[in-house]
């Protein structure tokens, strides 16, 4: 949809994305290692109200990563949030509470035409981001 000048855009389509991260990223440069898209915004633009990490499998501590490519390309993803996940013991009989970014409808991340979002850990392991939002 085509943004009119001087007129409120709200968001159109609702969206959902995930991914899962499973090889290790040291490098907080423009081009770090092991990291994998969670999320693409449209032609116009997203705002996003909801990010979350979950780990699929046992682990120990590690920082979830969150990088910004702010022309869509893929060869500049910019370190800009991070969380740690305490050390998970995965089990059919316990559960576990997905780490929550603090993005929310009160305060949403937006994304630029075309944006996307990566997800990246410390250690290697088995973590699925998930982003909800809205393109424009």
């Amino acid at each position: 949809m085509p943004v009119t000048q001087n007129k409120v855009v709200t968001p159109q389509t609702p969206r959902s994305s995930s991914g899962v991260v499973t090889g290790a990223n040291t490098n907080y440069t423009d081009t770090p290692t092991n990291t994998v898209e969670i999320f693409a915004a449209g032609p116009d633009g997203a705002r996003v109200s909801k990010i979350t990490a979950i780990s699929r499998q046992s682990t120990g501590a590690t920082e979830l990563q969150l990088f910004r490519d702010h022309n869509g390309l893929g060869t500049t993803r910019r370190f800009f949030m991070s969380k740690v996940m305490p050390a998970v013991a995965v089990s059919t009989s316990t559960g576990q509470a997905p780490v929550d970014f603090g993005v929310s409808d009160a305060n949403p991340l937006i994304l630029a035409a075309n944006e996307k979002l990566y997800g990246g850990i410390g250690i290697a392991g088995g973590v699925v981001f998930t982003v909800e939002g809205a393109n424009f």
